[in-house]
């Protein structure tokens, strides 16, 4: 039947992009080893330094970085709070919002992103440019 070929195309699709996904989430985290970080702590800083204060200590509320990853809110306070020990993200209260937290990258944060970038964007490279 037709129906049931051209679900079980989508359904490969499907499992095709999982698995391209875990593959390159796996060079990822291999590659950015040399860098102290995951792919997700780059994903994180990496979003950081796109925000319009990259250089200043305004940054991202919290609830603005957890649209842009893939991560629960408690995961992500995890990485923001490993990240923050790590010296290379400050966290502080939102001055429009005392409830909300800020973050942004540190002088480190910033040279560290510089250094792992070409990384990510080698491998994304490699794994997606096909």
């Amino acid at each position: 039947m037709a129906g049931d070929r051209s679900e079980q195309a989508l359904v490969a699709r499907w499992r095709g992009m999982l698995a391209l996904h875990a593959r390159t989430q796996c060079e990822l985290d291999r590659a950015l080893h040399q860098h102290s970080l995951c792919g997700s702590d780059f994903e994180v800083l990496d979003i950081l330094a796109g925000s319009p204060d990259a250089e200043g200590p305004c940054g991202y509320r919290v609830q603005q970085i957890s649209e842009r990853v893939h991560l629960s809110q408690s995961a992500l306070s995890r990485l923001v709070a490993r990240l923050e020990k790590d010296g290379l993200v400050e966290r502080s209260l939102c001055a429009e919002d005392r409830r909300g937290v800020r973050v942004a990258l540190t002088t480190e944060g910033l040279a560290r992103h510089g250094e792992a970038l070409p990384v990510q964007r080698a491998v994304l490279n490699r794994m997606l440019a096909r």
